[in-house]
């Protein structure tokens, strides 16, 4: 039986579709993995729609959230075997020795390409994945668990290394998708008071997120903000679609207070940053992950102190892949798994 795969094949809108898929070769330090399961990304929907603002390489198979099991290891790999469970780092080509690399930030390498966008991704059967890349599964740690992975450490990133929360926070989350329910999850760990602010086509996702603890808005932002003192929250975590919603908050965060932004918004600002400078605000943008935040976050998976089930809305097969794309675009579900 032929493979498959879904590829992204033009900058046109919905230039998706499923297409014959080879099993790639791989280098002497890569593997071969076969996919286990592949999380869709709000940035799949974006190529899928047209409306990203990153340079993607086309055609190029979909798929950067994923986990699976070696099938075979390229000559000069060592420390793995064939057979052994993984989950995969998004980072597939670096410049080893550009300056950020060799800080351990390669994530912020600006040669740096991922999976899905710059090199084939995993909605296929097969993906070649450099070994670099790998993380060892704990027994317990399901591979449909384990494929979230990935948004769960850009939630860590924007929450824990890229904020500065503390115990006693009051923070409001902006976006009640994947990222911003887990960016909620996260600061919820971090021992933050946490509402989450959505529209009134959120409602769905935003019951969701009140299995982790938080409190869901619709409206009364402001209101809730200046509860206390009123001098506004603690810190704000932008992980919204859109540009917009930077100004709300500057107005809603207190002064000398925070916002960590992780939201991709690619509409041009419109208004004064003149707040940020008045209220002696810090805005700290946040952009993917590195090696120790993957193995703290599978630890936070593995024991059970994160649970992203609560935000898997189905899994869905390969062929089905469309099915699951509306549905996440369509806010039915807020994560959607495929199983090649």
């Amino acid at each position: 039986m032929t493979d498959m795969a879904v590829v992204n094949f033009a900058p046109t809108k919905h230039a998706v579709e499923l297409r014959p898929a080879q099993r790639p070769p791989i280098g002497p330090q890569d593997v071969l993995l076969e996919v286990g399961a592949v999380g869709v990304c709000g940035s799949d929907l974006h190529q899928w729609t047209a409306d990203h603002s990153w340079p993607v390489n086309y055609p190029v198979v979909l798929g950067h959230e994923f986990a699976g099991v070696i099938r075979e290891l390229g000559a000069d790999v060592t420390g793995w075997q064939v057979g052994q469970r993984a989950v995969s780092e998004t980072a597939a080509v670096i410049d080893p020795n550009n300056p950020m690399s060799r800080q351990g930030l390669y994530n912020l390498d600006p040669t740096r390409r991922g999976f899905g966008y710059g090199v084939d991704g995993a909605m296929t059967r097969y993906v070649c994945v450099p070994a670099r890349c790998l993380h060892r599964l704990p027994e317990n740690l399901p591979l449909e668990i384990a494929a979230l992975t990935e948004p769960c450490c850009v939630a860590f990133n924007a929450v824990v290394n890229n904020a500065r929360i503390k115990p006693g926070d009051r923070v409001v989350v902006f976006g009640p998708g994947t990222i911003g329910i887990l960016c909620a999850a996260m600061a919820r760990l971090c021992g933050a008071t946490v509402a989450i602010a959505g529209l009134p086509r959120d409602l769905g996702r935003l019951e969701t997120a009140k299995t982790y603890g938080c409190i869901p808005l619709v409206e009364g932002l402001a209101d809730w903000a200046r509860e206390g003192d009123g001098l506004g929250v603690d810190g704000v975590i932008d992980a919204a679609g859109v540009s917009a919603t930077l100004q709300t908050a500057l107005q809603i965060v207190r002064p000398n207070g925070w916002i960590s932004k992780v939201g991709w918004g690619p509409q041009p600002l419109g208004f004064s940053l003149d707040t940020l400078v008045q209220k002696n605000i810090t805005l700290q943008g946040s952009f993917s992950h590195n090696w120790p935040v993957w193995e703290r976050v599978i630890r936070l998976l593995s024991s059970g102190q994160l649970n992203v089930r609560p935000i898997i809305g189905g899994v869905w097969p390969l062929q089905q892949w469309h099915e699951a794309f509306e549905k996440m675009h369509s806010g039915q579900v807020i994560k959607a798994v495929l199983k090649p």
